[in-house]
């Protein structure tokens, strides 16, 4: 049944699963994104998180009709309503810098938490309350509802940042990525943060060696032998866990270990915990494999002995405690988009 004002209950479902939908695919993009060229993704994540709170007027009011049906399943609902409502409320409040933990847990994590968790009961109530495409639903006059709201939406995200910058809210100094400088040229106050299940590994710097694999095959660095190498290297560590630093690196160009690159698609680099992840060969001249920072060798929760320096990638990409780094022919692709292990 329509509403007096604004729209059916259906096509408020609809542009609610598509906000929700562009708010998780651009929120994937800013997580992996690290370069200023994905910007746009990260003001694309923003201006969809709006799109959804703009939406919540006319989605309460289905709400307020769904409740009245008391139907068994509504406590799933009201419990997608609720991650929804907790993964923009901790979005925004970790934008603007109002929030940006809760204990020992930061605000990005819980975002990132309940994002995760409201996906496969969004897609459960998608199926349970399917609804079928018509006609209308590509019309001239939807498309401009559309685009109308669509742009409001952005006008409010850049008044939001606007106001956090004027404001001289602490959200005001953050990264494009949405992460707070913490530790720049100071190594030792740089966060440990180690991906989901790895912890710090005790390495023995007499027995590690640096396995390297090569069109010319296979041979073997110390840590002596690594070491003996001081080109250094300026570039930032940008963390999902929301938190970003500017080091000087010292060790040894990547490009400078590899004798032979024929027929190599990727690098694949390898971690002493079993972490790995490949890079495209063409990215072999920017990558950088550091045994020390601001001018002190590497702490164990920083990598020591070597850690991988990948300018403009995410956290993730910069492998700690490297023990192989091996060119493949396998295509960099081959691999999750975000490791899993």
């Amino acid at each position: 049944m329509p509403y007096t004002r604004g729209m059916s209950w259906r096509r408020t479902n609809v542009a609610l699963f598509v906000a929700l939908a562009l708010a998780f695919a651009t929120g994937v993009g800013a997580v992996a994104t690290g370069s200023a060229r994905g910007r746009w993704i990260v003001i694309g994540h923003g201006v969809a998180a709006v799109l959804v709170v703009l939406l919540i007027p006319w989605k309460t009011r289905v709400v307020r009709g769904g409740l009245r049906r008391a139907r068994p399943t509504r406590w799933l609902s009201l419990l997608l309503a609720a991650l929804a409502v907790t993964a923009v409320t901790f979005g925004f409040g970790y934008a603007t810098g109002l929030v940006r933990s809760v204990g020992p847990v930061t605000g990005i994590w819980v975002h990132v938490a309940a994002a995760l968790s409201l996906v496969p009961l969004l897609l459960w109530h998608v199926l349970a309350r399917r609804a079928r495409p018509r006609r209308g639903d590509l019309s001239r006059r939807t498309l401009l509802r559309a685009g109308v709201l669509t742009a409001v939406a952005a006008a409010v995200y850049a008044t939001v940042d606007g106001t956090v910058r004027l404001a001289g809210l602490p959200g005001a100094r953050r990264r494009f990525t949405g992460s707070f400088e913490e530790g720049s040229f100071r190594p030792d106050a740089m966060p440990v943060t180690i991906w989901l299940d790895d912890d710090v590994p005790f390495v023995d710097a007499e027995q590690w060696r640096l396995s390297i694999v090569d069109g010319a095959g296979a041979y073997q660095l110390s840590s002596d032998q690594l070491s003996t190498s001081r080109a250094t290297l300026r570039a930032t560590l940008d963390c999902t866990s929301g938190w970003y630093a500017h080091q000087d690196w010292t060790g040894v160009p990547v490009a400078t270990l590899l004798r032979d690159r024929t027929g190599a698609r990727s690098l694949y680099v390898h971690s002493v915990t079993g972490y790995g992840i490949r890079f495209p060969v063409e990215e072999v001249d920017r990558l950088f494999l550091a045994t020390g920072a601001g001018g002190a060798p590497l702490s164990p929760g920083h990598g020591y002995p070597a850690r991988l320096v990948a300018p403009d990638r995410r956290g993730f990409w910069w492998v700690k405690w490297v023990d192989r780094i091996e060119l493949q022919p396998v295509p960099p692709w081959w691999q999750p988009p975000f490791p899993v292990t």
